[in-house]
């Protein structure tokens, strides 16, 4: 059989690291299946095909546009697929050939406000509704439904009333390249001591609460030595953050780095007083576990997702109070505590690749 998968995604952070990771290890089982994998042009000429069950093609439409819902079909038809993988909620509504999704969260549902945008509020409103409409028609055409956690499925039958029978959770696991990579001579400079954040800065990732907690932090008696270190893409969101730093008695202590290679990651982990997550809403939550296996302590939003992906390996707060994350960092400021890691046994990529070549062989012979 021929499975496609949209790969367009491959070298975002989040779903990148999920498409990355999923061909890695698919390419490694012993499948009689040809996979074929849709890229964009610039990812095209750099992915090594892993052996002969495997073609590419080039795919160079942007997601989240009407482009997409008109070319990506025709991609798919043209290379004669009998099931597709679309490994995040943005769905070719108009494809013929037989969908197995991949649901990382439902953020685009349940924080639907104008901050999580740079367009005016009517277009973007008009932008979700089209978000909307594509993800409860893919999800319904789909064959199966792959969800990254336990809160993902129970979201999707809360949410959208998806059969239970529908989804499968497949858990997403911990990269061991990042465990085996050591910087020796790091190329940017990160001041001593420090509490770290990883990710986008859209809106629900709350990381403005993390800057006004750690400006109050550093006002304190055990702050007053401490550095934050902000780690992601320098987009519209991150400048916003950017501005409000500017108005911060403790501007000069906050370290934007963007984006880095994983070489330097590893390193701000390793070296890092803690890692601060204060979501309100995730789907798994990568970097928590990325911190935890290198040996990184964890703060994280009191909220379900990271009780069931961490449960006793991470310190909690109320998201939603300054004064409770300040708690927290007051507490942890005298001894850098080593992190529980048992709960990392419980997640692999080769298992969830297993799973998903097992999902994909169902929906084909359903």
């Amino acid at each position: 059989m021929r499975i496609g998968i949209d790969a367009r995604l491959i070298k975002e952070t989040g779903v990148g690291r999920y498409i990355r990771n999923l061909i890695d290890e698919i390419s490694k089982m012993d499948s009689s299946h040809t996979f074929v994998v849709f890229l964009t042009k610039d990812s095209y000429e750099q992915f090594q095909l892993p052996n002969h069950h495997w073609e590419k093609r080039i795919a160079n439409v942007h997601w989240h546009t009407f482009q997409e819902q008109l070319v990506m079909p025709m991609l798919f038809n043209k290379a004669h697929l009998d099931l597709v993988h679309i490994p995040y909620f943005n769905v070719p509504v108009f494809s013929s050939v037989p969908a197995v999704v991949t649901i990382h969260d439902l953020t685009v549902l349940h924080f639907q406000t104008g901050k999580a945008t740079t367009l005016p509020y009517i277009v973007y409103f008009l932008k979700w509704i089209g978000y909307y409409v594509v993800l409860r028609i893919g999800l319904a055409r789909s064959k199966q439904i792959i969800a990254v956690s336990k809160t993902v499925r129970d979201d999707l039958q809360q949410s959208l009333g998806i059969p239970k029978n529908k989804i499968t959770v497949t858990y997403e696991g911990v990269d061991q390249k990042l465990q085996s990579i050591v910087s020796k001579s790091p190329s940017f400079k990160i001041r001593q001591p420090y509490i770290m954040y990883v990710g986008n800065a859209y809106p629900h990732k709350n990381v403005e609460v993390l800057i006004h907690a750690f400006d109050a932090f550093k006002k304190t008696p055990q702050g007053k030595d401490f550095h934050l270190v902000l780690i992601g893409s320098d987009t519209m969101f991150y400048k916003r953050l950017h501005a409000l730093v500017e108005t911060l008695p403790s501007k000069d202590a906050i370290q934007f780095t963007g984006l880095i290679s994983d070489e330097l990651l590893t390193h701000a982990y390793m070296h890092a007083h803690a890692l601060v997550f204060p979501s309100l809403s995730e789907g798994f939550g990568l970097p928590a576990l990325e911190a935890l296996s290198l040996g990184c302590p964890v703060i994280c939003s009191d909220i379900p997702i990271f009780h069931e992906i961490l449960r006793n390996s991470a310190t909690y707060f109320d998201p939603k109070s300054v004064d409770s994350l300040v708690s927290v960092l007051r507490n942890m400021s005298n001894k850098r505590e080593i992190p529980d890691i048992n709960v990392l046994k419980q997640y692999s990529w080769k298992k969830m690749a297993a799973q998903t070549l097992a999902i994909y062989e169902y929906a084909l012979s359903s």
